[in-house]
């Protein structure tokens, strides 16, 4: 192998670097403005960074040989992963370094709630001998509640089984097989809610999961529940969580994370039932060493023509036939998107039909877009390209490819995403070079799937749509665009509006109290 320039500008454990040493000339070049790193990256075959360097389109477009970023850590949300796959650049990184980390971590924030360690601590080192005031409860006999039992989830459970306690968890995408398998009863967020004596939330931010956990479930929990959130903030709505820890309607919050970062004059911190740390989840000496080691191994391999896994993008084609079809994988994961936004239940079966001509051609990195869009939602570690099809597996999803080259709309796609009692289609193809969905459910549409779209199912009868409007109007909610689609006069019909902002839950809330409305949701593309 040819000796590579490494370049490595963010703090990287020692291991790591001497992995990377004996593969190529490596250059630690730490606190680079972004013009020294253009001129740094010029040469360089592989930058490695954590968090703190930003690889920019602008960076990345300044670099001339650069086949590799590897980001030592689980977020990529720091790297253009679309330039960077547009110049045939891969892009890896650790998404499991951090999991055993952020259990422990976990398990050490529940014991030191429940046993009032912090606060006992404090009171010693005043001067204090004060036994009575901290008594605390054993976790063992407990109920522990999980949501969402990915990777850090199903770490969290084994421990927490080691430790006498009942796991139930909440995760519409894992099959009850898989959840038996381990032990763990599903239940729904709100039934979770009811039966936990400590609630964990172990999945990814969403504007599905934004504040999941609110005023409606905190009034579900029993007064000696303690939430923690090691996660990501956001998920709990601080300000119900405040007025609940504050009247003691339960025992305490333990928190990793918060809303705003670092969390000055939050509130929360003035309540002595609550604990927390400032996002330490994945600090830890061995979280740093795997990080940092996954990745630089990850980037030999491809550096010597191996395969390697955690590739977070797959520029796999040549570049014509990558330009051909990258459309179609913007169409597909979209269409992913949406699809999981709008079903509410677990997702059992997927088909994928190939139109016109699009049925000719090499159609993988199109399905593995679109899994991409249905999985990256509902999971805490990143769903990529390489590992999409194997996490569908794991979930039970079954996958089903056709093609039809005959049809109404030239080049296009076609999806279905089947759960156990809804089920969505979806039919898109690119006009103008601009991907629109062209058919949902059967309903004839023509929108662009951009922005904060709100999906009305309802009956079509006289005056819908202006009722709609007058009561968002009301709202101050701006309707940029309204689609309406209908089989027949008087039938079932899809209302899709492309507003300026989120619509609030309330508002939401009397959307579907309208009368001849079926369903109402929010998506967010």
């Amino acid at each position: 192998m040819i000796m590579s320039k490494i370049l490595i500008t963010d703090a990287l454990h020692e291991n790591a670097v001497d992995i990377l040493k004996a593969a190529g000339d490596v250059e630690v070049a730490t606190g680079l403005s972004v013009e020294e790193l253009k001129e740094k990256i010029k040469d360089a075959d592989v930058l490695v960074i954590r968090s703190g360097t930003k690889a920019t389109k602008e960076i990345i477009d300044a670099s001339e040989n650069l086949k590799v970023i590897a980001r030592a850590g689980v977020g990529v949300d720091n790297v253009d992963i679309n330039a960077a796959t547009e110049k045939g650049i891969i892009v890896l990184n650790a998404p499991d370094a951090s999991s055993i980390s952020v259990a422990e971590l976990l398990f050490g924030m529940m014991l030191s709630a429940v046993r009032n360690i912090p606060q006992a601590t404090a009171s010693l080192k005043r001067g204090e001998w004060d036994r009575k005031s901290f008594k605390g409860l054993e976790v063992y006999g407990k109920t522990l509640g999980v949501v969402g039992l990915g990777r850090i989830g199903q770490q969290v459970a084994k421990r927490a089984q080691a430790f006498g306690m009942q796991v139930v968890a909440y995760d519409p995408y894992i099959p009850e097989d898989v959840a038996n398998s381990l032990g763990i009863e599903l239940l729904s967020v709100n039934d979770l809610c009811q039966t936990s004596d400590f609630i964990t939330l172990h999945v990814p931010l969403t504007p599905k999961t934004k504040h999941m956990i609110a005023k409606e479930q905190l009034d579900l929990m029993k007064p000696n529940t303690i939430i923690m959130n090691c996660a990501r903030g956001g998920l709990i709505d601080e300000e119900a969580l405040y007025n609940a820890l504050k009247v003691n309607q339960i025992r305490g919050a333990a928190l990793d994370v918060f809303e705003q970062e670092p969390p000055k004059g939050n509130p929360l911190l003035e309540l002595d039932n609550v604990i927390g740390t400032p996002h330490q989840g994945a600090s830890t000496e061995e979280a740093q060493i795997s990080a940092g080691t996954i990745v630089a191994r990850q980037a030999i391999k491809i550096l010597k023509g191996e395969s390697a896994e955690n590739v977070v993008n797959l520029p796999m084609l040549p570049s014509e036939k990558m330009n051909k079809i990258k459309p179609y994988m913007i169409l597909a994961e979209k269409m992913g998107l949406m699809a999981i936004q709008l079903l509410d239940h677990t997702i059992d079966n997927i088909e994928i039909t190939y139109l016109g001509e699009l049925a000719t051609e090499k159609t993988e990195m199109i399905k593995r877009s679109f899994l991409r869009g249905i999985l990256s939602p509902i999971l805490l570690a990143g769903v990529n390209l390489v590992n999409a099809p194997v996490v569908a597996k794991n979930r039970n999803i079954k996958i089903s490819e056709g093609t039809m080259k005959e049809n109404q709309y030239g080049n296009a796609l076609k999806i279905v995403a089947k759960g156990n009692n809804d089920e969505i289609s979806i039919i898109g193809n690119i006009v103008d070079g601009e991907v629109v969905f062209r058919k949902i459910n059967g309903y004839d549409i023509d929108v662009k799937p951009e922005g904060d779209l709100c999906v009305i199912r309802h009956i079509d009868r006289p005056g819908m749509v202006g009722k709609v409007g007058v009561l968002l109007g009301e709202y101050g909610i701006n309707i940029a665009k309204m689609q309406v689609g209908r089989k027949e006069p008087g039938g079932h019909s899809i209302m899709i509006l492309d507003v300026d902002h989120t619509i609030s839950e309330d508002v939401m809330s009397k959307l579907k109290e309208m009368d001849n409305v079926r369903t109402a949701k929010m998506v967010t593309l």
